[in-house]
This record gives structure tokens, C-alpha cells and sequence, in this order.
């Protein structure tokens, strides 16, 4: 399977507390891959490196074919990868539909984004409805809808989920894992997944890593993952 992003031999760190130390792995140009590990694994910390947010990485992150040492947060967006960060990012004081146009701010194809947000009405009713509100009043579960109909509206060629069922009730994480199923079979873009519920996450991934302080232990298909009993008792905790 060819490979849209690559990570080789990364180095991440906060300032002078080294995070990941000489991590490889890849995502493949379609599907969903799962990052898994305790709290302070490295996930969250993977996906900043990839987006270059907060962190200082050495070692090769490539995407495309293409390096991506160097350049800023907007630059790596433009390439087609959007980030929906831990804790939603939502312009709170914005309106639903003002987020969801600016999810399309590096788009040049004015003229299909009205198409694009009536996708994102399909896979997420509630935002329709609710078109008008500033984001601040919606609920936490609509707040993470919003978070990934904006970043849909740029039509990413690879997808950043962190964490996207953190504080939310069961069923509102049910109905959000069920609709990324079916983004994921809809919509032409790989997903990278940190997910602390490692059942939910395995059941919508292709392939999963499991870190453990910023190093790869285990790699597999999310079946072969899930199947795994001592796998699961050891690691994953279900």
C-alpha cells in the first residue's frame, strides 16, 4: 500500500522535555489509523509535530513525497491536512456557518463549498439546524461536530482526529463514531486517530500503533489489534 504520510526516526519535544524519541510510522493514502497509549504515550504529541503546533521535532515527517521540516502550521494546512485538535478548537464567537466557511479558507473552488457544507449537513443534521448560533452555545457533542465539518470544508487529503469522543455522554460518542464510519467510507480522505477508547477506536481503524512513552510496541490491523486478548488485558485495558 503506498503511503501518504511518513514519519522517520522522529524526535519531538517541549522546549527541553523530549516527548518521542526516533519514532517511525506511516499512513497509508486511504482508511483510518489509530494511534493508542496510556495518557503521556506521545498521540497528542504525534499530531503536533505533524501540523507543527507548540512542539521542536527533528527527524523526517514527510507527506506526499514532500518534507514538511520548516514550515508553518498554514503553509502544512494548505497541503491538505486538517487538524482537529483535543478540546474541539471552535471560534466560539463565531456562527456555525461562519466556522464551517472558514474551514475553506485555502480553498480555491468558491463555487463548490456550498456543496461541501450541504455534505457536512448530511453527516451532521444537528449543524443545519443550528446554522446561526454562535458555537459557544452549542453542546459539547455539537461543538465536535462542528470541529470536524470545519476541517472537512478544506477537503483534507489526510484527516487529524485528537481525541473526539473526550467528555462527551455514550451516546453522543456512538452517534459520532457512526458517522465517521461513514465519512470514512464517503469521503476521499485518510484519517489519523488518538483515541483513548481503544475498543471504539480499533473497530473504526484499518491499522493501529500502540506507544508506550513515545515508541512503537505493537502494530497491526485494528482486527488483528482487538482480537488479541493478552493485547488487550495488557495494553489497552478492556
Amino acid at each position: 500500500m503506498s503511503q501518504l504520510l511518513e514519519l522517520v526516526d522522529l524526535r519531538v519535544a517541549y522546549g527541553e522535555v523530549q516527548v518521542i524519541d526516533g519514532l517511525t510510522l506511516s499512513v497509508g493514502v486511504s482508511g483510518v489509523t489509530a494511534l493508542l497509549g496510556a495518557n503521556g504515550a506521545g498521540k497528542t504529541t504525534i499530531l503536533r509535530a505533524i501540523s507543527n503546533i507548540m512542539v521542536r521535532t527533528r527527524g523526517d515527517i514527510r507527506f506526499r513525497g514532500r518534507s514538511l521540516a520548516g514550515m508553518s502550521p498554514q503553509s502544512i494546512a494548505r497541503l491538505g491536512i486538517s487538524h482537529v485538535p483535543d478540546g474541539r478548537g471552535t471560534f466560539l464567537h463565531l456562527t456555525v456557518e461562519e466556522n464551517l466557511r472558514l474551514g475553506a479558507y485555502t480553498r480555491n473552488d468558491k463555487g463548490a463549498i456550498s456543496s461541501d457544507m450541504q455534505r457536512v449537513f448530511d453527516y451532521f443534521p444537528r449543524l443545519r439546524e443550528r446554522l446561526w448560533q454562535t458555537a459557544g452555545t452549542l453542546s459539547g457533542g455539537e461543538q465536535q461536530m462542528l470541529a470536524i465539518g470545519r476541517a472537512l470544508m478544506s477537503r483534507p487529503a489526510l484527516l487529524l482526529l485528537d481525541e473526539p469522543s473526550f467528555g462527551l455522554a455514550p451516546r453522543v460518542v456512538k452517534e459520532i463514531f457512526q458517522i465517521l464510519k461513514t465519512i470514512r467510507q464517503q469521503h476521499q480522505a485518510s484519517i489519523l486517530l488518538v483515541e483513548q477508547n481503544a475498543s471504539l477506536a480499533l473497530d473504526l481503524a484499518d491499522h493501529a500503533y500502540l506507544l508506550e512513552t513515545g515508541k512503537v510496541v505493537l502494530e497491526g490491523s485494528g482486527a488483528q489489534l482487538a482480537a488479541d486478548e493478552s493485547i488487550r488485558r495488557t495494553y489497552l485495558g478492556y
